[in-house]
Protein backbone atom coordinates (compact mmCIF):
# COMPACT_ATOMS: atom_id res chain seq x y z
CA UNK A 1 0.00 0.00 0.00
CA UNK A 2 2.68 2.69 0.70
CA UNK A 3 3.63 2.44 -3.05
CA UNK A 4 0.82 2.15 -4.70
CA UNK A 5 0.54 6.09 -5.94
CA UNK A 6 3.98 5.07 -7.66
CA UNK A 7 2.01 2.54 -9.59
CA UNK A 8 0.21 4.20 -12.89
CA UNK A 9 -2.98 3.09 -14.25
CA UNK A 10 -2.22 1.01 -17.90
CA UNK A 11 -3.65 4.07 -19.99
CA UNK A 12 -1.44 6.41 -17.49
CA UNK A 13 1.50 4.56 -18.02
CA UNK A 14 0.83 4.81 -21.77
CA UNK A 15 0.81 8.80 -21.54
CA UNK A 16 3.97 8.84 -19.90
CA UNK A 17 5.49 5.97 -22.48
CA UNK A 18 4.34 8.28 -25.37
CA UNK A 19 6.41 11.77 -23.38
CA UNK A 20 9.36 9.93 -22.94
CA UNK A 21 9.58 9.23 -26.44
CA UNK A 22 9.21 13.27 -27.05
CA UNK A 23 12.44 13.58 -24.66
CA UNK A 24 14.46 11.41 -26.76
CA UNK A 25 13.48 13.31 -30.29
CA UNK A 26 15.39 15.78 -28.40
CA UNK A 27 12.43 17.84 -26.85
CA UNK A 28 14.04 18.79 -23.94
CA UNK A 29 13.83 22.41 -22.96
CA UNK A 30 12.41 23.41 -19.74
CA UNK A 31 9.01 24.12 -21.35
CA UNK A 32 8.30 20.39 -22.44
CA UNK A 33 9.88 19.19 -19.25
CA UNK A 34 7.28 21.52 -17.20
CA UNK A 35 4.47 20.17 -19.73
CA UNK A 36 5.31 16.58 -19.52
CA UNK A 37 5.49 16.83 -15.72
CA UNK A 38 2.41 18.46 -15.13
CA UNK A 39 0.23 15.69 -18.00
CA UNK A 40 1.68 12.98 -16.06
CA UNK A 41 0.79 14.61 -12.46
CA UNK A 42 -2.57 15.29 -13.50
CA UNK A 43 -3.31 11.71 -15.71
CA UNK A 44 -2.25 10.06 -12.07
CA UNK A 45 -4.77 11.95 -10.06
CA UNK A 46 -7.72 11.27 -12.19
CA UNK A 47 -6.89 7.59 -12.93
CA UNK A 48 -9.21 5.03 -11.22
CA UNK A 49 -7.20 2.26 -9.44
CA UNK A 50 -8.08 -0.78 -7.44
CA UNK A 51 -5.57 -2.77 -5.59
CA UNK A 52 -5.62 -4.85 -2.66
CA UNK A 53 -9.59 -5.02 -2.27
CA UNK A 54 -9.91 -1.08 -2.19
CA UNK A 55 -11.57 0.99 -4.87
CA UNK A 56 -10.55 4.99 -5.78
CA UNK A 57 -8.89 7.36 -7.48
CA UNK A 58 -5.07 8.23 -7.13
CA UNK A 59 -7.05 12.19 -6.34
CA UNK A 60 -7.94 10.79 -3.02
CA UNK A 61 -4.37 9.47 -1.93
CA UNK A 62 -3.41 13.11 -2.39
CA UNK A 63 -6.20 14.78 -0.45
CA UNK A 64 -5.90 12.63 2.25
CA UNK A 65 -1.98 13.09 2.59
CA UNK A 66 -2.04 16.62 2.26
CA UNK A 67 -4.79 17.35 4.96
CA UNK A 68 -2.72 15.40 7.06
CA UNK A 69 0.37 17.10 6.43
CA UNK A 70 -1.79 19.98 7.30
CA UNK A 71 -3.47 19.08 10.17
CA UNK A 72 0.09 19.42 12.03
CA UNK A 73 -0.62 23.28 12.63
CA UNK A 74 -3.27 22.63 14.89
CA UNK A 75 -2.26 23.18 18.18
CA UNK A 76 -4.54 20.97 20.30
CA UNK A 77 -5.86 17.52 18.93
CA UNK A 78 -9.36 18.36 19.89
CA UNK A 79 -9.37 20.96 17.46
CA UNK A 80 -8.90 18.11 14.65
CA UNK A 81 -12.21 16.65 13.66
CA UNK A 82 -13.37 20.21 12.79
CA UNK A 83 -10.27 20.87 11.45
CA UNK A 84 -10.50 18.21 8.67
CA UNK A 85 -14.95 18.14 8.71
CA UNK A 86 -14.48 22.39 7.41
CA UNK A 87 -11.65 20.76 4.61
CA UNK A 88 -14.94 19.33 2.83
CA UNK A 89 -16.95 22.29 3.26
CA UNK A 90 -18.52 22.59 -0.27
CA UNK A 91 -17.97 18.46 -1.19
CA UNK A 92 -20.96 17.15 -3.60
CA UNK A 93 -23.44 15.12 -1.75
CA UNK A 94 -24.22 12.29 -3.15
CA UNK A 95 -25.36 8.82 -1.62
CA UNK A 96 -24.48 4.72 -2.36
CA UNK A 97 -20.87 6.09 -3.24
CA UNK A 98 -19.33 2.40 -1.54
CA UNK A 99 -22.26 0.41 -3.58
CA UNK A 100 -22.30 -0.98 -7.20
CA UNK A 101 -19.10 -3.16 -6.93
CA UNK A 102 -18.83 -6.54 -8.16
CA UNK A 103 -17.47 -7.66 -4.76
CA UNK A 104 -17.04 -5.54 -1.18
CA UNK A 105 -13.41 -3.09 -1.19
CA UNK A 106 -13.14 -0.68 0.73
CA UNK A 107 -14.54 2.49 -0.98
CA UNK A 108 -12.10 5.81 -0.33
CA UNK A 109 -14.04 8.85 -2.12
CA UNK A 110 -13.11 12.41 -0.53
CA UNK A 111 -14.84 13.60 -3.72
CA UNK A 112 -18.08 13.32 -2.86
CA UNK A 113 -19.57 12.58 0.38
CA UNK A 114 -22.83 11.74 2.26
CA UNK A 115 -23.73 11.99 6.16
CA UNK A 116 -21.81 8.64 7.26
CA UNK A 117 -18.90 8.54 4.52
CA UNK A 118 -18.25 12.43 6.41
CA UNK A 119 -18.22 10.89 9.34
CA UNK A 120 -16.28 7.95 8.40
CA UNK A 121 -13.93 10.27 6.69
CA UNK A 122 -13.06 12.55 9.11
CA UNK A 123 -12.98 10.04 11.67
CA UNK A 124 -10.06 8.27 10.22
CA UNK A 125 -8.04 11.55 9.32
CA UNK A 126 -8.34 12.78 12.74
CA UNK A 127 -7.44 8.77 14.16
CA UNK A 128 -4.49 9.11 11.87
CA UNK A 129 -3.52 12.92 12.77
CA UNK A 130 -3.78 11.68 16.94
CA UNK A 131 -1.57 9.18 16.37
CA UNK A 132 1.22 11.48 13.99
CA UNK A 133 0.42 9.29 10.89
CA UNK A 134 0.49 11.03 7.80
CA UNK A 135 0.64 7.84 5.78
CA UNK A 136 -2.18 6.54 3.23
CA UNK A 137 -1.35 3.08 4.20
CA UNK A 138 -2.47 4.17 7.97
CA UNK A 139 -5.30 5.83 6.38
CA UNK A 140 -6.61 2.82 4.35
CA UNK A 141 -6.07 0.58 7.58
CA UNK A 142 -7.93 3.26 9.58
CA UNK A 143 -11.06 3.50 7.52
CA UNK A 144 -11.50 -0.59 7.19
CA UNK A 145 -11.14 -0.70 10.89
CA UNK A 146 -13.92 1.98 11.50
CA UNK A 147 -15.98 0.35 8.33
CA UNK A 148 -16.24 -3.20 9.11
CA UNK A 149 -17.10 -5.34 12.00
CA UNK A 150 -13.78 -5.81 13.84
CA UNK A 151 -11.77 -4.32 11.18
CA UNK A 152 -12.39 -7.63 8.86
CA UNK A 153 -13.85 -6.69 5.70
CA UNK A 154 -15.46 -9.57 4.31
CA UNK A 155 -18.58 -9.26 2.56
CA UNK A 156 -21.16 -6.51 2.51
CA UNK A 157 -22.75 -8.33 5.60
CA UNK A 158 -19.20 -7.51 7.54
CA UNK A 159 -19.63 -3.77 6.96
CA UNK A 160 -21.26 -1.53 10.38
CA UNK A 161 -24.54 -1.13 8.47
CA UNK A 162 -26.72 0.30 11.46
CA UNK A 163 -24.99 3.20 13.00
CA UNK A 164 -26.02 1.66 16.59
CA UNK A 165 -23.19 -1.04 15.78
CA UNK A 166 -20.81 1.49 14.33
CA UNK A 167 -20.56 2.82 17.66
CA UNK A 168 -20.57 -0.36 19.71
CA UNK A 169 -17.86 -2.46 17.61
CA UNK A 170 -15.26 1.07 17.59
CA UNK A 171 -15.98 1.79 20.80
CA UNK A 172 -14.87 -1.66 21.83
CA UNK A 173 -11.47 -1.05 20.20
CA UNK A 174 -11.34 3.40 21.91
CA UNK A 175 -11.61 4.47 18.75
CA UNK A 176 -14.57 6.07 19.70
CA UNK A 177 -16.75 6.90 22.93
CA UNK A 178 -20.46 7.48 23.23
CA UNK A 179 -21.46 9.86 25.92
CA UNK A 180 -24.17 9.17 27.98
CA UNK A 181 -24.13 11.62 31.12
CA UNK A 182 -24.58 13.79 33.00
CA UNK A 183 -28.61 13.32 33.35
CA UNK A 184 -29.57 15.85 32.38
CA UNK A 185 -29.40 16.42 29.48
CA UNK A 186 -29.52 12.68 28.48
CA UNK A 187 -32.71 12.51 30.27
CA UNK A 188 -34.34 10.03 26.97
CA UNK A 189 -33.07 6.40 26.30
CA UNK A 190 -33.73 5.31 22.96
CA UNK A 191 -34.60 1.16 22.71
CA UNK A 192 -33.09 0.07 19.24
CA UNK A 193 -35.34 -1.30 16.81
CA UNK A 194 -33.15 -2.25 13.88
CA UNK A 195 -34.66 -3.82 11.23
CA UNK A 196 -35.08 -1.82 7.63
CA UNK A 197 -32.78 -3.56 6.18
CA UNK A 198 -33.94 -6.61 5.99
CA UNK A 199 -37.59 -5.45 6.08
CA UNK A 200 -36.87 -3.74 2.91
CA UNK A 201 -34.05 -5.49 1.08
CA UNK A 202 -35.46 -4.11 -1.83
CA UNK A 203 -33.92 -0.69 -1.01
CA UNK A 204 -30.43 -2.42 -1.46
CA UNK A 205 -28.50 -3.15 -4.27
CA UNK A 206 -26.39 -5.87 -3.18
CA UNK A 207 -29.38 -7.07 -0.90
CA UNK A 208 -31.32 -7.58 -4.23
CA UNK A 209 -28.23 -8.99 -6.18
CA UNK A 210 -27.33 -11.27 -3.84
CA UNK A 211 -30.63 -12.95 -1.38
CA UNK A 212 -28.74 -15.26 0.53
CA UNK A 213 -26.82 -12.30 2.64
CA UNK A 214 -30.38 -11.40 4.60
CA UNK A 215 -30.29 -14.01 7.24
CA UNK A 216 -26.98 -12.51 7.87
CA UNK A 217 -28.54 -9.29 7.84
CA UNK A 218 -31.53 -10.67 10.01
CA UNK A 219 -28.95 -11.90 12.27
CA UNK A 220 -27.02 -8.73 12.73
CA UNK A 221 -30.29 -6.85 13.33
CA UNK A 222 -31.59 -9.23 16.32
CA UNK A 223 -28.10 -8.45 17.99
CA UNK A 224 -28.25 -4.79 17.93
CA UNK A 225 -32.08 -4.76 18.41
CA UNK A 226 -33.12 -4.03 22.28
CA UNK A 227 -30.36 -2.25 23.26
CA UNK A 228 -30.92 0.66 25.33
CA UNK A 229 -28.90 4.19 25.11
CA UNK A 230 -29.35 7.58 26.58
CA UNK A 231 -29.59 10.73 24.49
CA UNK A 232 -30.52 14.14 24.46
CA UNK A 233 -34.24 14.68 23.98
CA UNK A 234 -34.58 17.78 21.18
CA UNK A 235 -36.46 19.80 23.56
CA UNK A 236 -33.27 19.68 25.75
CA UNK A 237 -31.30 21.01 22.73
CA UNK A 238 -30.79 24.63 23.47
CA UNK A 239 -27.93 27.74 24.12
CA UNK A 240 -27.45 26.48 27.69
CA UNK A 241 -24.18 26.33 29.82
CA UNK A 242 -25.05 22.27 30.30
CA UNK A 243 -25.59 21.56 26.92
CA UNK A 244 -22.00 23.92 25.93
CA UNK A 245 -20.24 21.67 28.84
CA UNK A 246 -21.77 18.59 27.63
CA UNK A 247 -21.14 18.68 24.22
CA UNK A 248 -17.76 19.45 22.57
CA UNK A 249 -17.08 21.00 19.14
CA UNK A 250 -16.66 18.27 16.81
CA UNK A 251 -19.17 15.86 18.62
CA UNK A 252 -19.91 13.17 16.34
CA UNK A 253 -24.15 13.41 16.40
CA UNK A 254 -26.46 10.91 15.56
CA UNK A 255 -30.01 12.01 15.05
CA UNK A 256 -32.44 9.78 16.60
CA UNK A 257 -35.53 8.98 15.06
CA UNK A 258 -38.99 6.71 15.34
CA UNK A 259 -38.73 6.04 11.75
CA UNK A 260 -40.33 1.92 12.74
CA UNK A 261 -36.68 -0.47 11.95
CA UNK A 262 -34.05 2.54 12.40
CA UNK A 263 -32.53 4.01 15.00
CA UNK A 264 -30.41 6.92 13.36
CA UNK A 265 -31.69 9.42 10.94
CA UNK A 266 -28.79 11.18 10.70
CA UNK A 267 -25.07 12.27 11.05
CA UNK A 268 -22.91 14.72 11.60
CA UNK A 269 -20.33 17.15 13.64
CA UNK A 270 -21.16 19.66 16.18
CA UNK A 271 -20.14 23.38 15.99
CA UNK A 272 -20.75 25.99 18.42
CA UNK A 273 -21.39 29.61 17.46
CA UNK A 274 -22.30 32.53 19.45
CA UNK A 275 -26.08 31.41 18.79
CA UNK A 276 -26.13 27.92 19.98
CA UNK A 277 -25.16 24.62 18.54
CA UNK A 278 -25.12 23.89 14.89
CA UNK A 279 -24.85 20.83 12.80
CA UNK A 280 -21.93 20.12 9.86
CA UNK A 281 -23.27 17.78 7.92
CA UNK A 282 -23.36 16.32 4.71
CA UNK A 283 -27.09 17.76 3.09
CA UNK A 284 -29.27 16.12 0.89
CA UNK A 285 -31.21 18.84 1.05
CA UNK A 286 -28.17 21.62 0.37
CA UNK A 287 -26.99 19.10 -1.97
CA UNK A 288 -23.52 19.49 -0.28
CA UNK A 289 -21.17 19.40 2.96
CA UNK A 290 -22.19 22.58 4.77
CA UNK A 291 -22.70 24.21 8.52
CA UNK A 292 -26.46 24.44 9.05
CA UNK A 293 -27.25 28.07 8.97
CA UNK A 294 -30.26 27.38 11.58
CA UNK A 295 -29.15 25.88 14.92
CA UNK A 296 -29.58 22.59 15.61
CA UNK A 297 -32.38 22.93 17.99
CA UNK A 298 -34.60 24.54 15.10
CA UNK A 299 -33.63 22.00 12.46
CA UNK A 300 -35.01 18.83 14.49
CA UNK A 301 -38.17 21.03 15.35
CA UNK A 302 -38.76 21.12 11.52
CA UNK A 303 -38.47 17.10 11.73
CA UNK A 304 -41.28 15.34 13.26
CA UNK A 305 -39.44 12.21 13.10
CA UNK A 306 -36.63 13.30 14.65
CA UNK A 307 -36.12 12.72 18.33
CA UNK A 308 -33.01 14.23 19.65
CA UNK A 309 -29.22 13.31 19.40
CA UNK A 310 -26.86 10.83 20.75
CA UNK A 311 -22.87 11.86 21.05
CA UNK A 312 -20.03 10.21 20.12
CA UNK A 313 -16.49 11.33 20.65
CA UNK A 314 -13.42 10.42 18.49
CA UNK A 315 -10.53 9.18 20.44
CA UNK A 316 -7.27 9.83 20.68
CA UNK A 317 -5.75 7.73 17.84
CA UNK A 318 -5.41 3.70 17.02
CA UNK A 319 -3.11 3.29 20.16
CA UNK A 320 -6.20 2.82 22.46
CA UNK A 321 -6.92 5.09 25.56
CA UNK A 322 -6.41 8.01 24.81
CA UNK A 323 -9.99 8.98 24.66
CA UNK A 324 -10.54 12.80 24.93
CA UNK A 325 -13.40 13.47 27.75
CA UNK A 326 -14.54 15.37 30.46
Amino acid sequence: MRTYIARMSANVKRTASGLVRIYAAGMQDSVCRLAVLTVILLSAAVAPVSARGWIGVEADSLTVVRLLEASRSCTSPDSLPLFFARRFLGCPYVAHTLEGNARECLVVNTRQLDCTTLVETVTALTLCARSGSTCFADYLSTLQTLRYRGGVLEDYTSRLHYFTEWITDNASRQLVEEIQQPVPPFTAVQTVDASYMSAHPESYEALRRHPEYLPSIRRMEQAVSGRKYRYIPKRAVADTPLLRRTVKDGDILAITCNKKGLEIAHLGFAVWRSDGLHLLNASMIHKKVVEEPMTLGRYLAKHPSHTGIRVVRICGGMEPGHCVSE
